[in-house]
């Protein structure tokens, strides 16, 4: 049994996660923001944890994370203002890596951003904010001591989850289920071998399993 502690459980990706992990026997912590949210992690499975990351500190979120052997951080502004994204998708992440080097979490999974998103599509002033906070973000994880992983999916979308997924450090621009995307955290949570990688994602043909053995995981 693993033990992960999920930033952002309550959000679409990170209650498909807490399902997922919990399914396989593992033993998802489900960090969520507000009281109400509680009940609905832990009929999915999860264990929850009440945090906000625009509130607590290092130290308290690293007693949080203690005796957790995985990381997942999935959270996100979700649309609702530079000042948030900033928050949260910026400082946010800060504040985990460094609450998981100081409660000795060594692996960390980052759900970043494709880096085609929205290109072209003239999405104003506050997704250009989003993309760069979260290129930074990943710049900031990339140079910790944590065996890292980021992750970035494409497009996503609520539809089904097919188990079928493309993976590769470069790929063409796609959509993905956030289904899908939780199966390939799962993957990874299940394969620690994979770090120090960047991988893009959308679906595809190949099941997770296979796609994630085709980059050097056994």
């Amino acid at each position: 049994m693993t033990q992960v502690f999920i930033v952002g459980a309550a959000g679409k990706v990170g209650r498909h996660l807490v399902k997922q992990l919990a399914a396989r026997g593992d033993q998802p912590l489900a960090m969520h923001r507000r009281p109400e949210q509680a009940a609905e992690l832990a009929a999915l499975g999860g264990v929850p944890v009440q945090g906000d990351l625009t509130r607590i500190d290092i130290a308290s979120l690293a007693v949080q994370m203690a005796g957790s052997e995985v990381v997942v951080f999935s959270a996100g502004a979700g649309g609702a203002g530079m000042e948030v994204t900033d928050a949260i998708d910026g400082r946010g992440l800060e504040l985990a890596v460094q609450a998981a080097q100081q409660a000795g979490v060594k692996r960390f999974l980052l759900v970043s951003a494709f880096p085609e998103a929205g290109r072209g599509k003239g999405l104003g002033e506050g997704f250009e904010n989003y993309m760069t906070v979260k290129k930074r973000a990943d710049v900031y994880l990339a140079a910790s001591e944590l065996d890292w992983v980021i992750l970035r999916p494409g497009t996503l979308s609520d539809a089904p989850g097919t188990g079928r997924v493309n993976l590769g450090a470069a790929i063409a621009y796609g959509d993905v289920p956030r289904e899908d995307v939780a199966a390939t955290l799962v993957g990874l949570v299940e394969h620690p071998a994979l770090r120090h990688r960047i991988i893009e994602l959308t679906e595809g043909d190949s099941p997770v399993d296979e796609a994630l053995d085709r980059l050097g995981v056994k």
